[in-house]
């Protein structure tokens, strides 16, 4: 199997520290203005780009995300919406754009038909933050099938058996929680980190990207000092809150100076 995203991380390290991962809701605050805005990223620093899919009942996100994905509802976000939104990008940027699902929702589409329009529009891949391997054969099989990256995610309470069954079926990287909790931007990303990212090497893990509470260029660049990518989020989609596309591009432009 070939990994889009592996291969852009790959390239990314060769040239600067590692890739600037970003995250945007699609839809938010609407979906010709969230197309807008991931374009803007993928021009103004952000090397691989996750579009969240807006759901009614996150387990994962923090406040802004949470704002962010009921506006976007309120506006009348369908999935179907997700597609055409990646399409549009893809068609103005080279960028790998990796889909964050709960899985209730890809189950609502169908997971074979959920990977077939992946592919179709031209996305990379999914991130599934409610989904653990043991429960997650279809996608596997269907992920498999269509040749796509697909992330799960590690925490520091999982043992090493678990970290280990995570690596081996993940496609792309690994999504490397920085801190228990939901997201949103802090002061200090946890220490925790730098350990769970150690034993994900230690057991054979070549990519852990690092996300959950970074938002300052400084950040992105202490991050990329042990791992092999950061994802910030909640910065970006306050950005785009508060100032529009113009604030966005601005504020992925000063993280991605800690790549280098």
């Amino acid at each position: 199997m070939t990994s889009t995203v592996a291969a852009r991380i790959d390239a990314v390290r060769a040239e600067r520290k590692g890739p600037l991962i970003g995250y945007l809701p699609a839809g938010f605050p609407d979906l010709d203005t969230s197309v807008e805005a991931a374009i803007a990223m993928a021009q103004n620093g952000v090397d691989i780009i996750e579009f969240g899919v807006p759901y009614s009942d996150p387990v994962m996100d923090g406040p802004v995300i949470q704002a962010a994905c009921q506006r976007a509802l309120g506006n009348g976000f369908q999935v179907p919406q997700l597609f055409d939104a990646i399409a549009r990008v893809r068609a103005e940027v080279d960028v790998p754009i990796l889909v964050m699902s709960y899985f209730n929702l890809m189950m609502q589409q169908g997971i074979d038909q959920f990977a077939a329009r992946l592919v179709d529009c031209g996305a990379a891949g999914a991130i599934t933050p409610d989904l653990i391997p043991d429960e997650a054969g279809e996608w596997l099989e269907a992920s498999d099938k269509y040749d796509l990256d697909r992330v799960f995610l590690a925490s520091s309470t999982s043992s090493d058996e678990r970290l280990a069954r995570i690596i081996a079926n993940s496609r792309g990287f690994v999504y490397t929680v920085s801190t228990l909790g939901v997201t949103g931007a802090r002061a200090d990303v946890d220490k925790s980190a730098r350990v769970l990212t150690d034993r994900l090497h230690a057991l054979g893990e070549q990519r852990a990207c690092v996300g959950i509470g970074i938002s300052t260029p400084e950040q992105v660049g202490e991050v990329l000092d042990y791992a092999e990518g950061a994802i910030v989020g909640s910065a970006l989609v306050r950005a785009l809150a508060r100032g529009g596309v113009a604030e966005l591009a601005d504020t992925a432009a000063s993280l991605a100076k800690g790549t280098h």
